[in-house]
C-alpha cells in the first residue's frame, strides 16, 4: 500500500487540508510554515552536552543521554553533577555516541533501561543496543542485546531511535551508514538500504532480549536478516506510536531536501536510495524516480531539509487542541513542527520556533511536551500553554 496525500502548505498562510482527497502522484514539498500561537517555553535545566534523548523514571526523575557517552540523572529539576555509572565503552565520533534511551514497559517490576550507542572504532563501528538494571541510581547487569551485523567506517548515520509496541516488541532504527564515498561491498554503503542481507537502512523489530521477533516479515527468507521490519530508509531520527490505532510514524533525514515523514509497515520498502526526492550534496538528483509501484511514498516531503529529529504523538490533556497531533523536531531550522492529522492524512502543519537545534521531543508523564536542544548550552525545555 502506498501513501500519496498531497501536502499543500504555503509559506505565509496555513491551509487546512481536511476536505482534500488524496490523489495519486508525487508528494508536494513542504517548506516554511506559519508560527503556532498560544504557547511559551520554560527552561527546566541547562548544562547538557549534546543531549540526545530523555526517559522518565516512575518517581518523576529523568534519564538524559549525552552523545559524548554520558547518562545524566535529573531529579527534582536539578541535573546531578556526576554521570550515571555502569555504561559500557561508547564510541563518540561524529553523529555517533550514546543515543536513545527507553524504559522497559514493565520497568516497575524489572527495572530494565534500554539504550542505543555507537561501538567500535572510527574505522570499524556499528550501532548497538544494550540494557541495564536501574539500581541505586546506577546501571547494573549491563548486557549487549543486539548490534548491526556489519561494521562501517566514519561517523555518519547510526540511527537509532527505539519504540516499544503494544505486544512488547521493540523497534530500533539503523541508518544507512553514510554518504558517498563511504563504501561497502564494492559500492556506496547507502545502497545497502535496499538489501535484506544487511541491517543498514532498516527498522528492526526485536524481543525484549534482543532476538528477532518471531513473526518478522523476512524471518523465513533465505539470506535476509530475520530482525528486519522495514527497509529502504536513510536515517530515521524519530519514531512515535499512535496508541489508539497502532500506527507507527517515523521521520527521517533525506540528503539535500527530501526529508520524510512515513507510516511504517511491516515488510515495507521506503525506497532509499533508488526512489527519493533528495539531491546529492554536490548538486544532482540522487535518483530520477520519486515514486515507484511497490515502494511506500512519504506522507510529507520536507524540502528544503529541516533535518528531522525526535518525534512525539501527543495524547495528553495540557493542550487540548493538540491532542492526536505529531510533533517533529528540526535540527537545521531550530524548531518543532506541529503536524495535524486526520487518521493517516496530514491536514495542516505549523511551527514552534525554539531558536536552537532540536534533538528530541517527548511527552512527559505530566502531559507537557519537552524539548532537548543540543546547540551551545544544551537544555531541556518545557512547552507551556500561554
Amino acid at each position: 500500500m502506498t501513501y500519496r496525500p498531497i501536502l499543500a502548505i504555503l509559506a505565509l498562510s496555513w491551509i487546512p487540508l481536511a476536505h482534500c482527497s488524496p490523489v495519486e502522484g508525487p508528494v508536494a514539498p513542504t517548506g516554511d510554515v506559519p508560527e503556532a500561537t498560544g504557547w511559551r517555553l520554560e527552561t527546566v535545566t541547562g548544562g547538557l552536552v549534546h543531549p540526545w534523548a530523555i526517559a522518565w523514571l516512575p518517581d518523576g526523575s529523568a534519564l538524559i543521554t549525552e552523545r559524548p557517552g554520558r547518562l545524566r540523572l535529573l531529579r527534582d529539576g536539578v541535573l546531578l553533577p556526576e554521570p550515571v555509572a555502569g555504561l559500557p565503552p561508547i564510541l563518540s565520533h561524529g553523529q555517533g555516541g550514546l543515543m536513545d534511551v527507553v524504559l522497559h514497559p514493565d520497568f516497575a517490576e524489572n527495572q530494565w533501561v534500554y539504550f542505543t550507542y555507537a561501538t567500535g572504532t572510527e574505522q570499524a563501528n556499528r550501532t548497538a543496543l544494550a540494557r541495564g538494571r536501574w539500581v541505586d541510581d546506577r546501571l547494573q547487569d549491563v548486557a549487549l542485546l543486539f548490534e548491526n551485523a556489519d561494521v562501517k567506517r566514519g561517523g555518519q548515520h547510526f540511527g537509532s531511535r527505539l519504540l516499544w509496541l503494544p505486544d512488547q516488541s521493540l523497534l530500533m532504527s539503523i541508518g544507512d551508514g553514510g554518504n558517498p564515498p563511504i563504501d561497502f561491498a564494492g559500492g556506496n554503503i547507502r545502497d545497502q538500504a535496499q538489501r535484506l542481507e544487511t541491517h543498514f537502512g532498516k527498522v528492526v523489530r526485536l524481543t525484549e532480549d534482543g532476538t528477532p521477533y518471531p513473526d518478522n516479515p523476512f524471518s523465513d527468507q533465505a539470506g535476509a536478516r530475520p530482525e528486519i521490519h522495514s527497509y529502504g530508509h536513510r536515517n530515521i531520527q524519530g519514531l512515535a506510536l499512535d496508541p489508539e490505532t497502532g500506527r507507527v510514524w517515523a521521520n527521517e533525514h533525506g540528503s539535500r531536501g527530501g526529508d520524510e515523514l512515513n507510516l511504517i509497515e511491516a515488510g515495507g520498502n521506503y525506497g532509499w536510495p533508488e526512489v527519493t526526492y533528495s539531491l546529492e550534496y554536490r548538486g544532482p538528483r540522487i535518483s530520477d524516480e520519486s515514486t515507484r509501484p511497490g515502494m511506500i511514498d512519504p506522507v510529507i516531503n520536507w524540502t528544503p531539509s529541516k533535518a528531522p529529529s525526535g518525534l512525539a504523538f501527543y495524547t495528553g490533556e495540557r493542550y487540548p487542541d493538540w491532542q492526536g497531533d505529531l510533533f517533529s523536531g528540526a535540527l537545521v531550522f531550530g524548531e518543532v513542527r506541529r503536524i495535524q492529522l486526520d487518521g493517516d492524512r496530514v491536514v495542516g502543519e505549523e511551527k514552534l520556533t525554539i531558536g536552537n537545534r532540536v534533538r528530541d521531543v517527548r511527552q512527559g508523564p505530566d502531559g507537557y511536551l519537552y524539548v532537548l536542544t543540543d546547540s551551545g548550552d544544551g537544555s531541556l525545555l518545557r512547552i507551556l500553554p500561554d
